[in-house]
């Protein structure tokens, strides 16, 4: 990867294939020392090469193989990385539709577990395939918001890299206003919504997803936090006490979250923990001394990882929590409303659906050659 960054893409692809080909039994974070999982960072890496080097074939099978791996070893990490490789395998393809909707699976997974940087690198890509949709104010939504993390995060190399293509795509507010732009009505009076575009006028019963919704016509391009969300559609900053996020505390109840772990992969590594041991006791009788000690690497990472995904008095670990929930439940909302509103006014719920983007960050992205100027 330090090729990568110099720029020097050929010999970083050979020396990915060349460390798939002959992995290190050195054990190491970035590296797990057993089976398939090995594998894994060297894979996502080749698949990341591959798509600076423009090569899909090599793209295609890195993604392919990550997701075999995803699939035996169930970890919403992996299971990102594997989303994010077909995804770049797609942007190279010219396959945006495709692009887009793995970079979106994997920033929502990565933002629930809370890896700063793997989101933002996701953002990078999801940026990409927008822009070259022709969709220029998405693209500069996601590499600011990219470019952003990265400062947080400390990565500076990676924060010049997404304000150089800031810099390089003009938001395209800057281009004349169309002469003839649309105009349409999305207003709440009581409990009534009055939604008004083109010929038709439809009156329906307002719905928790179309104040979402409201929320986002109003700031078009800007994200929204799920958990922002929420809180403005409640109307007031919660009372009593609350958590990091904002949420009231006493009304959210405990934050479950997500388990590290899940059981299918809880349970494979169970299974390979009992092959190890076997090795162990087989090689332990045969006095071979270097098998054993491979062995031992590979029943302690397992221990480790077993270890890792479980807290006091056995309970299973979790992550994401309130935020995760929030993101259902505003997605949840959403869709609802869409659906309603699709009933009555066709044209407005088509153009809400491929406007508006969930996930943990919300946002509503009109296209740039047809904007529409909404009354609140």
């Amino acid at each position: 990867m330090l090729r990568l960054a110099q720029g020097d893409i050929d010999s970083a692809a050979v020396l990915i294939a060349d460390a798939i080909a002959h992995p290190f039994d050195i054990p190491s974070k970035e590296r797990p020392p057993f089976g398939d999982l090995r594998l894994a960072p060297l894979f996502d890496a080749q698949a990341e090469i591959a798509a600076a080097a423009g090569d899909i074939d090599t793209a295609r099978r890195a993604a392919d193989a990550l997701q075999s791996i995803a699939d035996s070893y169930s970890s919403p990490s992996l299971g990102a990385s594997a989303a994010l490789a077909q995804a770049r395998a797609a942007l190279i393809g010219g396959e945006l539709g495709q692009a887009i909707d793995g970079c979106a699976a994997a920033i929502v997974t990565w933002s629930a577990i809370g890896a700063p940087f793997e989101t933002a690198a996701a953002r990078m890509v999801l940026g990409e395939a927008h822009h070259r949709s022709g969709n220029i104010d998405g693209a500069r939504m996601e590499w600011r918001a990219a470019r952003d993390a990265f400062q947080a995060f400390g990565a500076l190399r990676w924060a010049e890299e997404a304000e150089r293509l800031l810099t390089a795509a003009p938001p395209s507010s800057t281009s004349p206003r169309p002469r003839n732009m649309a105009t349409g009505t999305f207003r709440c009076d009581g409990d009534t919504r009055t939604v008004c575009y083109g010929e038709l006028t439809v009156l329906t019963r307002d719905l928790k997803g179309f104040r979402y919704i409201e929320r986002l016509l109003a700031n078009p391009g800007r994200e929204f936090h799920v958990l922002d969300l929420v809180a403005v559609e409640r109307g007031s900053l919660p009372t009593g006490p609350t958590n990091q996020h904002g949420f009231d505390a006493v009304a959210e109840g405990t934050d479950a979250g997500l388990p590290v772990i899940d059981d299918q992969a809880r349970n494979a590594y169970r299974r390979r923990l009992a092959e190890v041991d076997d090795d162990i006791d087989e090689a332990t009788r045969m006095h071979d001394v270097g098998r054993v000690e491979l062995a031992q690497r590979d029943r302690d990472y397992l221990v480790a990882e077993l270890s890792r995904a479980v807290g006091l008095g056995g309970r299973h670990r979790s992550v994401g929590g309130t935020a995760e929930r929030a993101r259902t439940s505003v997605t949840r909302s959403l869709r609802y409303a869409l659906g309603r509103l699709a009933q009555q006014h066709p044209a407005v719920a088509r153009h809400l659906e491929h406007s508006v983007h969930t996930g943990t960050y919300c946002s509503y992205g009109p296209d740039p050659l047809a904007p529409i100027q909404w009354h609140m």
